[in-house]
């Protein structure tokens, strides 16, 4: 080969050397910035994803039959990419969910948290990695959480309270009410406001002698079969005399009702919360006098359109805030409403009420008809 040919050959090798190099230099740097999918500008257009930890089926059948599939319709229509997890009343399997979440990419969490002490540990796992945490309905007591989303939880019990006095009022009657309070789970923030809420109504007759407390005990986690032992106990020692029944939601108040029919003793008011299929029948049996109904689409739709814009690698705006004890956080309220048999048609038709035909089928049917629905 002449010296002529050689330094060509070598040029050429030089130039594809060099066009090699910085190929792979472009694939590295491409590489290294994944972490933010979330970023502005070439290629960074993808949202990160999303992880939702809901906390059980047992406290209530909305987080399932409701918030699951409210939440998955408003992140798939943004495009974003979501995991949906439930920890069945499990603390460590929702932090092990949470670190499965954040190894897999997530870049925001929506959190039920099952007690403040977990969700704390989950947020503060999650900001040391750079990951939102947006608390879900229940706010999380002393954490790191970014954002919370809820309905005003004192509101609902102010709606409970009024409510059983109401019911009292309008039964009639002679002698003092005798009440029992059954409230919710001990280690659920979102209880203990309920309780702050209705006992604002409560008490002040409490106090002139207009009703007498006979019972107040907290339910562990929820739980309805729980519920129905503790009320039963509440019978026991009370000799069947109760009036009225504060129970914190409609699945401890559907357990009361339970215990007041094995003994086979009359109806008597009974509250509840969250307009579940359960207590929305109930109340046309005239076994429960009212329940709250809080509209959980619009509380899904507006966690997920914080959690699609943290997402995005935006900073969402709200307009309220709640101090959790270590901070003041960025908050979003959702306004509750009372349901009696009075007014049940009204929300006939929205997305997140019973619909009319599950309400009045089968035995409930003769009693729809006498409510006029």
């Amino acid at each position: 080969m002449s010296s002529r040919a050689l330094r060509l050959l070598l040029v050429a090798l030089t130039a594809g050397a060099m066009v090699f190099v910085a190929a792979c230099g472009d694939d590295d740097d491409s590489g290294g910035g994944g972490g933010s999918a979330s970023s502005s500008g070439g290629g960074g257009d993808k949202p990160g994803k999303v992880a939702v930890l809901l906390p059980d089926s047992k406290s209530s059948v909305r987080w399932e039959t409701v918030d699951r599939p409210f939440l998955k319709q408003a992140f798939e229509a943004a495009g974003v990419e979501a995991t949906i997890q439930n920890a069945e009343g499990d603390k460590s399997t929702q932090q092990q969910q949470a670190e499965q979440a954040i190894t897999n990419g997530a870049k925001v969490i929506l959190l039920v948290n099952l007690d403040s002490g977990s969700g704390a540990a989950i947020a503060a796992n999650a900001k040391s990695r750079g990951v939102k945490v947006i608390d879900y309905d229940r706010l999380t007591l002393n954490g790191d959480s970014d954002y919370y989303v809820s309905f005003d939880n004192e509101k609902v019990g102010q709606l409970q309270g009024q409510g059983l006095v109401d019911c009292l009022g309008a039964g009639g009657g002679g002698g003092t009410p005798q009440i029992a309070e059954l409230n919710g789970s001990p280690t659920d923030n979102n209880a203990t406001l309920f309780k702050k809420g209705y006992d604002s109504v409560l008490q002040p007759k409490f106090d002139d002698g207009s009703f007498k407390k006979v019972a107040d005990q907290s339910v562990p986690d929820w739980d309805n079969q729980k519920a129905l032992t503790i009320f039963e106990q509440m019978l026991q020692k009370s000799n069947n005399k109760i009036d009225g029944v504060l129970a914190a939601n409609d699945g401890l108040g559907n357990a009361a009702i339970s215990a007041l029919k094995q003994r086979k003793l009359d109806q008597i008011p009974v509250t509840g919360q969250d307009a579940t299929l359960q207590g929305i029948q109930n109340i046309v049996m005239g076994d429960q006098c009212m329940t709250v109904y809080k509209a959980i689409k619009k509380e899904a739709d507006a966690a997920a359109k914080i959690a699609i814009a943290l997402a995005k690698g935006e900073n969402p705006t709200v307009s309220d805030s709640v101090n959790n004890g270590k901070k003041d956080v960025p908050s979003d309220f959702e306004e509750p409403v009372a349901v009696t048999k009075d007014n049940i048609k009204d929300y006939l038709g929205e997305p997140d009420f019973p619909k009319k035909e599950e309400i009045c089928a089968g035995k409930v049917a003769s009693a729809c008809t006498e409510a006029g629905l």
